[in-house]
């Protein structure tokens, strides 16, 4: 299962779905379904945007773990 942290990161940053969607010409719903963890796919695009946005890596925005909630490597 791959865990998205953009909650966490929006979080710190004070910022809202709406503020990040504009800001970064990303459509609300894909913020939306990756803020609350719901996202089953997404464009490369926008994890690019993201990460340049929060100063963070892809591995800071998004982290694989097993179902059991063991990560993985």
């Amino acid at each position: 299962m791959v865990r998205c942290h953009l909650s966490e990161m929006m979080g710190k940053k004070k910022v809202k779905i709406a503020d990040v969607a504009r800001e970064l010409g990303l459509n609300r719903s894909t913020v939306s379904a990756l803020y609350y963890d719901r996202a089953q796919k997404v464009d490369l695009e926008a994890i690019e945007k993201l990460c340049i946005y929060f100063g963070c890596g892809v591995g800071d925005l998004l982290e694989l773990t097993t179902d059991s909630g063991v990560e993985s490597k």
